[in-house]
């Protein structure tokens, strides 16, 4: 039996889902890339249509559910409200544009490659849709799945090792997060849906143990630091799109796990370890921003910038104040701007002089103005400069910080400074001084890279200067998450 109030969650699963197995059967590289691009900007087209065709307060209103395995109390449910609104927007204009950025001729078998990249698309709406506990570990499986085989046959040199390494962290986590969601069923009475996860009954004993289960998944997935190792090493390796959807997209994973799962389902236990937690988690933030500064490599300093902004975000999110959670589920959406635009110039500039040391590049604003252009803008969006984008969700968490601890919010504003040190750096190095040997040749961007890094500094000012729709669409979300924290 089948129950819709409409089939918005429905199409976001299934457009990028045909579409993947339509382009494993596409013949040439034109075509698959073609098709690819077809259903990612249909799946693109469906999302902002559901952001102007529904009123956001209703979310029933985007809410689907089939009867799937009724026997241990299963459906596939899926819904769209401000959160998984959010991310997935976030989802369908990058992966267009990692798409768009793939020039010809450089993967083998592209429609392989290109279908692997719409599974994961698939998967990833998947995770931040699901209502039922069993569907989205099925769909986080999904998502991971496609990844390890891209980086793994498409990498780098030394993709073996980083894949390797990726695939026996997120397989922990994995686990750990199977069997959270497994026991937490059997304190319901039956249901795997997120209603009866909300209102099952752990012990106060049991709660801490089962955040913990459950925070190990997220953790790996953001990353945050102590289980962060894995994540430079696989954006180095990593195609450069798939880099862009884990640095945009898929780390976004950990962050939605704890908003959507861990903080309603554990309110005892979050409350009992939330202090802790930040206090660790800035802790790493600092760790990160200082290793980003001493690193020579575009890639991995871009890397270690993604774990201290992740790191921000997720300390935002324990703090349980209001004005910092609404500051992370815009963050979420705007971090992923801000690291797509980085990663996309990163990769132009490796394009055309072969290199990604800092050390062995220079000059390139005078062969590249228009390029240099985009990238100061991006730059200072990293570093949320006013009226740039992350202004707005790092000042909301900064404030939640404040409210919990004065000192903490201090501690964390070092990494602002630092942020500022290692990007403003890179650019002086990378596009100013004397032009490098590499950058001898260098020509400036094209029409079609002219208009990627349009759409993403458009979107960093209008962000930046007009937050308020994303308030508007989150704002019920948010009091549902800490409404559990009310009576503790």
């Amino acid at each position: 039996m089948f129950v819709a109030f409409d089939n918005f969650p429905v199409m976001l699963i299934w457009l990028p889902l045909v579409g993947g197995i339509l382009t494993f059967f596409m013949k040439s590289e034109k075509s698959a890339k073609a098709t690819a691009l077809f259903f990612s900007f249909l799946t693109l087209g469906v999302i902002v249509t559901n952001l102007f065709y529904t009123d956001v307060k209703h979310q029933l209103l985007n809410q689907v559910s089939y009867i799937w395995l009724p026997g241990i109390g299963t459906s596939f449910a899926l819904i769209l409200d401000g959160l998984t609104r959010t991310l997935c927007l976030l989802t369908a204009i990058v992966v267009p544009i990692a798409i768009i950025n793939i020039p010809s001729g450089k993967y083998k078998n592209p429609n392989a490659f290109y279908g692997l990249l719409m599974l994961t698309f698939c998967g990833l709406m998947g995770v931040f849709m699901a209502i039922d506990a069993l569907v989205f570990y099925l769909f986080w499986e999904l998502a991971l799945i496609p990844v390890y085989f891209l980086s793994s046959i498409w990498g780098g040199e030394k993709r073996i090792k980083a894949t390797f390494k990726f695939f026996i962290y997120t397989f922990v986590g994995s686990l750990f997060l199977l069997i959270g969601i497994l026991y937490v069923y059997l304190k319901t009475s039956g249901s795997f849906s997120i209603v009866s996860f909300y209102n099952a009954t752990p012990t106060d004993g049991e709660q801490a143990w089962l955040f913990f289960m459950f925070l190990i998944a997220f953790a790996i997935k953001m990353p945050i630091f102590p289980f962060h190792t894995w994540q430079p090493e696989a954006y180095e390796q990593a195609p450069t799109p798939v880099t862009m959807i884990l640095s945009g997209v898929m780390v976004k994973m950990g962050l939605f796990g704890v908003l959507r799962w861990l903080l309603p389902m554990f309110p005892y236990a979050t409350k009992t370890y939330a202090e802790p937690m930040v206090i660790l988690i800035v802790v790493g933030m600092l760790y990160a921003s200082f290793i980003a500064i001493k690193q020579d490599s575009i890639k991995k300093l871009i890397a270690y910038s993604s774990i201290a902004h992740i790191g921000l975000m997720a300390a935002g999110a324990f703090t349980l104040k209001s004005v910092a959670i609404n500051g992370v589920f815009i963050q979420m959406f705007n971090h992923g701007i801000n690291i797509v635009g980085l990663w996309l110039i990163a990769d132009l500039i490796e394009r055309q002089t072969g290199v990604s040391k800092i050390s062995e590049l220079g000059g390139v604003a005078k062969k590249a103005p228009i390029l240099s252009i985009f990238m100061v803008i991006i730059a200072f969006a990293n570093i949320a400069l006013p009226l740039t984008n992350a202004f707005v969700g790092e000042f909301m968490i900064f404030n939640g910080l404040y409210q919990m601890k004065p000192w903490i919010a201090a501690l964390a504003g070092v990494s602002i400074v630092l942020s500022a040190i290692y990007t403003l750096n890179m650019v002086k190095n990378v596009f100013y001084g004397e032009v490098a040997t590499a950058v001898g040749s260098y020509v400036d961007v094209n029409k079609v890279q002219i208009t990627l890094l349009t759409v993403l500094t458009l979107l960093i000012f209008i962000f930046g200067i007009y937050p308020t729709p994303f308030f508007s669409m989150i704002s019920e979300t948010v009091g549902l998450i800490l409404n559990k924290f009310v009576s503790i």
